[in-house]
Formats: structure tokens, sequence, C-alpha cells
């Protein structure tokens, strides 16, 4: 059960901020002898981010360290506010402070490392995935049942949204969006193959 503190903290969260390395991802670089590298990512927390967009629930990214790899998917995921580079996690996120309008108790933040816990001290909800440094597990609110790389993220975004009451509506105007669209590209397809006289 969640206690009484926890759930008002949750209700007046209006930003999520996520690490990328652990979180996102399961941790793991892998670079090859040319120098390109790669990283895997889970579905799972694109759709997270998807649902908390149809809930107005901005969701934002600060990783201490420069990927092409993590610009290309978090582009692809339609995320606009990437900061990356950044060992010192606080001035991005007084950046994200504001843009976004909103003071640190109506932060949900999930971080897995030594560099996160700065911000995450300021933040009204800290959220952690189970491999986490021993530091940040002292300070989470909440611990994910999956792993960073794994849909933690989605883990975490669905657990604010229903705390928020908010889930179903978002997820309703997901599918409607979803389905939509593929009504009209279908019936676009079938007037196109359409027999002409």
């Amino acid at each position: 059960m969640i206690k009484v503190d926890l759930k008002n903290r949750i209700k007046v969260i209006k930003l999520i901020i996520s690490d990328v390395d652990g979180v996102l991802t399961d941790g793991s670089i892998n670079i090859s002898s040319d120098g390109s590298e790669s990283k895997s990512f889970s579905v799972e927390d694109g759709a997270g981010i998807a649902i908390a967009r149809f809930a107005d629930l901005p969701v934002a990214f600060i990783s201490g360290r420069y990927s092409e790899t993590t610009k290309i998917r978090l582009a692809e995921l339609k995320v606009p506010h990437i900061f990356q580079g950044h060992l010192n996690k606080n001035n991005p996120f007084n950046e994200l402070l504001d843009i976004y309008q909103v003071e640190p108790e109506e932060v949900a933040y999930i971080g897995d490392g030594l560099i996160d816990l700065p911000v995450m001290e300021q933040c009204g909800v800290k959220v952690a995935p189970p491999d986490s440094h021993h530091l940040v597990f002292e300070i989470a609110d909440y611990i994910t049942r999956k792993e960073g790389g794994k849909g933690a993220l989605r883990e975490m975004i669905e657990w604010i949204l229903h705390g928020q009451g908010l889930y179903e509506s978002a997820l309703r105007k997901m599918r409607e969006a979803v389905y939509l669209k593929n009504t009209i590209k279908n019936q676009d397809k079938s007037c196109n193959n359409a027999p002409t006289n």
C-alpha cells in the first residue's frame, strides 16, 4: 500500500525526468573495433513515453554521457528535451524546471547511479531500478520490478499515472489515436486500390 504522503506527492507530479544508461538501457555499452557504438532499448519504455504523452505528462532525459545512439532513439520517440554529457546534472535539471515551469517537488526522477543522487534528492518522487546503487535505494520512494533497459521507465510512468488516476484515460486516448490512424491508412489504401472504370 502506498503511504498517504507519497500518494499526495504523486498527485502533483507534472514532469518525469529519467537517466539514460541503467534506466533506458541495462547500462551496457557495446563498442566495435571501428569505434562505433550500440545499445539496446526496450520497446516497453517507448510505449510508456507514448502513454505519458497522452496524459500530458512530459518526459525528459539527463545523461552523464553523450551517445549518438541515445540521440537517435529519443528523437524517434519524439522526446523534445535531452541533455547529454552532464556529469553534474543540476544545471540541466534547473533548465528543465524553467522550461516546464515546475517546482522540484512536482518532478519525479528515475535514476540508478551516484551522479543521480544530487538531483533525485530535490525531487518530489524518487524511483530506482532494482539494480541501482545502494545509496540510491536509500532515498527511493519506489523500486521498479523491471530492470533498466527492460521496461523500468514504463513501469514508473504507469505507476505515476495510476497514482494520479490518469492511466485509463491516457491508454484510451492512445488506443483511439492508433486505431484511428490505422483505419484512415487502410481506407486510403482501399481507395487507391479500388478499380476505376
